[in-house]
């Protein structure tokens, strides 16, 4: 008699593929008020205790994929702290929620990581809450598309691409390491754009670039301390970011080979897996999730 076989998803409809409504929203988003609400698990995840009484400090937790990787982190066991930026307290309330509910603890920490005191005051904080660090992931990013290309971006938004997404991770990785102890690991959230870059994003898709070019190096600076460096690289994922900074969002991740965007929740599992046991003999790697676009 045959088995019965457990139904598997079929990636190209486990998420709606939706049609997104044309919307704007002023930077830097919010998550109610984006159509359809994202995805971050809240209804699906189930941990199996992977990151059992671990600690994670991760950047830009309030939404997007560093709320889906707070509350995964959180359902694997692991007390969490995350860093929001000022403006966005309610959505970063509401991440504190989902980590409380699965029994960890919370820490939420206003903080805007283009100022070096504010990384260091922030790996502080998580050292006085919880003496350690095992898993770090740089994950806040800024971006603004410019559809007239590079004559179109100004300095300002040039100094705060790179100041959130390179400068806040270097700051936060340097003032976290003496806190990492053997055994721990950092995650950096990479991107498609730092290989297929978009000329609307080009500043965005230069530092993407560069976080590749320093989770390899990294990784072998901290190989002989028994500290893994890894990244991930995601393709087009709704979070808040996209009706904050892109004009147009209703052909949103349609060029993608399984045809959608990603939900933030289909994220997290490679960052769980990076931070886990499981990951030992992995570092120096960018783990794609780009829904099929080929990448090196």
């Amino acid at each position: 008699m045959p088995h019965e076989q457990t139904p598997r998803p079929d990636p190209t409809t486990a998420h709606p593929r939706p049609d997104y409504p044309e919307q704007q929203q002023e930077h830097p988003g919010r998550t109610e008020e984006m159509s359809p609400r994202p995805d971050h698990g809240e209804e699906s995840y189930r941990g199996s205790g992977q990151l059992k009484d671990r600690v994670a400090l991760v950047t830009g937790g309030d939404s997007g994929i560093g709320r889906a990787v707070c509350l995964a982190f959180a359902r694997e066991g692991a007390d969490v702290l995350f860093a929001h930026l000022p403006e966005e307290a309610e959505d970063a309330r509401e991440t504190a929620r989902l980590i409380e509910d699965a029994g960890r603890k919370a820490v939420a920490v206003p903080c805007d990581i283009r100022d070096e005191e504010a990384c260091r005051a922030l790996v502080d904080r998580a050292v006085t809450e919880f003496g350690r660090i095992d898993v770090l992931v740089n994950n806040a990013a800024y971006q603004m598309a410019q559809q007239e290309g590079i004559e179109a971006i100004p300095t300002e938004q040039f100094d705060r691409v790179m100041k959130t997404n390179l400068y806040g991770m270097f700051w936060i990785t340097k003032a976290a390491l003496p806190h990492i102890p053997a055994g721990g690991c950092v995650i950096n959230s990479a991107s498609v754009q730092a290989y297929k870059p978009s000329p609307p994003l080009l500043d965005y898709a230069m530092t993407k670039g560069a976080i590749v070019t320093f989770t390899q190096g990294l990784a072998q600076d901290l190989a002989p301390r028994g500290i893994r460096v890894n990244a991930v690289a995601p393709g087009p994922v709704w979070t808040p970011l996209i009706p904050a900074t892109m004009p147009d969002t209703s052909e949103f991740g349609k060029q993608s080979p399984l045809g959608r965007a990603a939900q933030p929740v289909e994220m997290a599992p490679a960052y769980v897996f990076l931070a886990s046991p499981g990951a030992s003999y992995i570092t120096g790697d960018i783990v794609n999730a780009t829904g099929g676009t080929p990448l090196p």
